[in-house]
Parts: C-alpha cells; sequence; structure tokens
C-alpha cells in the first residue's frame, strides 16, 4: 500500500496529537486536493469498503448544521467515515481512518477522534449515509489555534498519557512480559503501537508474540474497542512497510493460549 506521506510514519505517529481548537481559516485548495485524493486512494489490508468523506462546514449551508455540543472550536472542516455493518468492519475502520489522520498529521493538519460528542444526524445527513450504513467516527480537521474551548479545557490532553511497554506486549503467554530485547526488530513497530490513541487512551490491545507470529487480542468492553485495535493495527503495518519488514495477517487463533482476553487477529512474520 502506497501511504505517500509528507513525512515518514513514525515521526506522524510522533506528533499526532488530539487538537480540540483551530484557527478559522480556510485550508488552500492544493491542500483540499491532496486530502480527497488521499481518500479516493485509501485503502486497508482486510478488504473491507470505508467511507469517508471531507466535509467543509460553513455558515453558508442550509442543508446541515454540524455541531460537536461545544467540544470543538472553529473548525471549518470534518472528515466522517461510515462502514456497512459486518463482521470486521470496525476494525477496518479504525485502520483506514487513522491512516487518513496520520496522513494529515505528514501534512501539518490538526484532528481529534470524535465517537460520540457530534451531532449523528446532521453528520448523517452530510454523509448520505444508507439505511445499511453506521456512522460510528467523524474528526475535525484544520490548522490547531484560537482558544480552547472550555469543555476542552476540561477534558484536557492526555496526548502522553500511555500503558507502559510491559502491560501491554507478551511473550509466548500473559504471564510473560516481552522484553525490549526479545522484541529485536520490532521494538520499533510495537512502540508504535504503544503509542497508538483509543477511546478514554483505555489502549484495550494486547499483543502477544509466539515466535514468528504477533497474535492481537482486545480486552474486550464495547464495539468502540474494535476501532481502537484497528488504530493500533494501522500502526503496526504502516510500520512494518515503512521498515520493510514482510508478513501478513491471518486469522489463526492459538489453542493453548490463557482466553483472558478476546482473539483478533495474528500477524506471521516472513
Amino acid at each position: 500500500m502506497n501511504n505517500k506521506f509528507e513525512k515518514s510514519v513514525v515521526e506522524s505517529i510522533k506528533l499526532r496529537k488530539s487538537v480540540r481548537n483551530y484557527e478559522d481559516k480556510p485550508l488552500s485548495k492544493e491542500t483540499i486536493e491532496k486530502i480527497e485524493n488521499y481518500i479516493n486512494s485509501i485503502d486497508n489490508p482486510f478488504n473491507k469498503k470505508i467511507r469517508i468523506k471531507l466535509i467543509e462546514n460553513n455558515n453558508h449551508n442550509q442543508e446541515f448544521k454540524l455541531g460537536t455540543y461545544g467540544v470543538i472550536k472553529g473548525a471549518r472542516y470534518f472528515l466522517a467515515t461510515s462502514c456497512n455493518k459486518e463482521e470486521f468492519v470496525l476494525e477496518s475502520l479504525g485502520f483506514t481512518f487513522e491512516k487518513l489522520v496520520l496522513y494529515c498529521t505528514s501534512l501539518g493538519l490538526g484532528t481529534v477522534w470524535l465517537g460520540g460528542t457530534f451531532n449523528r444526524g446532521e453528520f448523517s445527513k452530510a454523509m448520505n449515509l444508507a439505511e445499511n450504513e453506521t456512522l460510528p467516527i467523524v474528526s475535525p480537521v484544520g490548522y490547531e489555534g484560537g482558544k480552547k474551548s472550555i469543555i476542552s479545557r476540561l477534558i484536557g490532553n492526555n496526548n502522553n498519557k500511555r500503558k507502559d511497554f510491559s502491560e501491554i506486549f507478551f511473550n509466548e503467554n500473559f504471564d510473560k512480559e516481552l522484553s525490549e530485547e526479545d522484541a529485536g526488530e520490532y521494538l520499533e513497530v510495537l512502540e508504535m503501537v504503544r503509542l497508538a490513541p483509543s477511546a478514554l487512551n483505555k489502549q484495550p490491545w494486547r499483543v502477544l508474540k509466539d515466535k514468528n507470529r504477533f497474535h492481537f487480542y482486545l480486552d474486550y468492553k464495547n464495539e468502540m474497542n474494535k476501532i481502537d485495535i484497528g488504530i493500533a493495527l494501522c500502526h503496526f503495518y504502516l510500520t512494518l512497510e515503512e521498515k520493510d519488514l514482510k508478513g501478513r495477517f491471518e486469522f489463526v487463533e492459538p489453542n493453548d493460549i490463557d482466553r483472558k482476553f478476546k482473539y483478533v487477529i495474528t500477524w506471521v512474520c516472513e
């Protein structure tokens, strides 16, 4: 998959942060074209169809009024994403939308994942949502700036709040932590997974290294967790690509692993 990022994947992951206040200025025609071209070419390794649209939010548009209940301030543009209701589609949506988020980060733009604090009815109208589609996520996109809203100040910024490496990555079983030494050439890849954003920064994914395989699991609590692990898989996959580490995704759940977590997918290293 060709990413066409304007910065490296690793740099884009490290630069990405949650931005809730924006400068009230339009994106350039060139930037809009770049985003739309990227949307048109975006894909995922799970072959799931994910629909994404760049929507301008302006006061002259009488068809819909996009709102975020005061959480976002000054945003002129939003990215909205929808998908059909089917197996493994929320994981694929998380993967695909994070890929776009990182691309926008590489362009110097701010974003933030919104899973609940937006007017779903108005965004659905803007997306021409079909009966069999769901609209789980939107994000503003633009230049960071302006005064923070009261809600944004109350929410604060937990960008640096992440679990320790030892809480997420395991070796052979869930009783044995994966050491940085045993991670070997995959250490930076796994570190990019650790930095992945998630709802309330819960980081519900767990990764188990088993010889030449990495098994991904979820500490499953709700459907948003499926999107969360899709984001983590995106960081994993894009960093692998950048480091030219070959392999493939498979559904091969190990039989002899304690099932304290929900199995999701496996990466088989070549």
